[in-house]
């Protein structure tokens, strides 16, 4: 527990960004990413420096730039490409898949993984979990952008959440969906499914129960605002024809031995504003982490935090969960000063 090593290898690049260790030494090679050599001669990466540069050049490639604020996906402009509707009852959410992609313009193998594996997760939690009756797809296909939203007309995933869950509202849904492993059937679901799915693409959203839910990767940032959605759930990713995401390489950074067993809370969205003082925070935020091993908690867009907070985060609660290791990370210098004052 503590600040992350200025310098890591290859491999820890590769998990942490999602990519092939080959790929992490070809954007090396290009100039995208700086390494240092060891006096054994093996690559050594600033991680948040590498973090940095590979945002910028998915950003760059994407047209945009580093300061260009999170947008939630509120739509595409001019007519889909493709659009379906179907009863729920029955349906098969792999058919479906083999039923469009063809008519999709993926040639590439990792989009087309990528793509997959999200729309057929978004779609079986409206056949499993919305209570729904009907389902709709609406698809954008160009060269440069794949859109896709999938939405059904059943009690909205938000709402589902609290219910099944007994949470207090809507914008406590959204801060449990982050933590990944929630789920309302849990005897049939790892609740895997969202978490993995909005780190997958470029862009991803849940808007249900009047609001949304938006996480852009391109900006290594989220946002909660209000959404006109107020029956069902409508989701909607944004992803590159061309992406370079590894999916097992993605799955590798959370996972040990096949199991769940690593997540990444944004402190930003378990309370209004960008202050954490008291050690009610620090419980909401840690409510369930113990299913975890190893708990990154992020600290960006944070600007300060108090005593009572970080003692409850970084001392009282991992005396009680020792199996469970906490590592802050993304902190400015106010919190790390907090932090690195509060630790034992």
């Amino acid at each position: 527990m503590g600040p992350e090593p200025r310098l890591v290898s290859v491999g820890a690049v590769s998990r942490d960004l999602g990519l092939s260790p080959t790929r992490v030494r070809e954007l090396t090679e290009n100039g995208v990413f700086c390494a240092e050599r060891t006096s054994g001669g093996h690559r050594r990466y600033d991680l948040v420096a590498t973090r940095d540069a590979w945002r910028s050049h998915k950003l760059a490639r994407a047209g945009f730039t580093a300061n260009t604020p999170v947008v939630p996906v509120t739509g595409a402009q001019g007519a889909p490409t493709l659009e379906w509707t179907s009863e729920l009852a029955g349906l098969d959410e792999d058919h479906v898949w083999r039923e469009l992609a063809p008519q999709l313009r993926l040639n590439h193998r990792a989009a087309r993984a990528a793509a997959q594996y999200v729309f057929t997760e978004m779609l079986n939690n409206a056949i499993d979990h919305s209570d729904g009756t009907k389902a709709g797809v609406r698809i954008w296909s160009s060269d440069t952008a794949l859109i896709v939203e999938i939405s059904d007309d059943g009690i909205g995933v938000f709402r589902r959440l609290v219910e099944s869950k007994g949470l207090p509202n809507v914008y406590v849904a959204v801060q449990e969906l982050t933590k990944g492993k929630q789920t309302t059937a849990p005897d049939r679901h790892s609740g895997e499914g969202i978490f993995f799915s909005s780190k997958a693409v470029d862009l991803f959203s849940l808007a249900a129960n009047g609001i949304m839910w938006t996480v852009d990767n391109l900006r290594a940032d989220h946002a909660v605002g209000i959404s006109p959605t107020t029956t069902g759930t409508v989701v909607r990713f944004e992803i590159d024809p061309h992406t370079e995401l590894d999916l097992g390489s993605l799955f590798r950074h959370f996972t040990e031995d096949a199991q769940f067993t690593r997540t990444r809370p944004i402190v930003k969205l378990f309370g209004l504003g960008v202050q954490f003082v008291s050690r009610s925070e620090a419980k909401r935020l840690l409510a369930g982490m113990e299913e975890f091993r190893d708990v990154e908690v992020d600290f960006t867009g944070v600007e300060s935090v108090g005593q009572g907070f970080v003692d409850e985060l970084f001392r009282v609660w991992p005396q009680a969960h020792p199996e469970t290791t906490l590592t802050p990370t993304n902190m400015n210098e106010a919190v790390a000063f907090m932090v690195t004052r509060g630790l034992p």
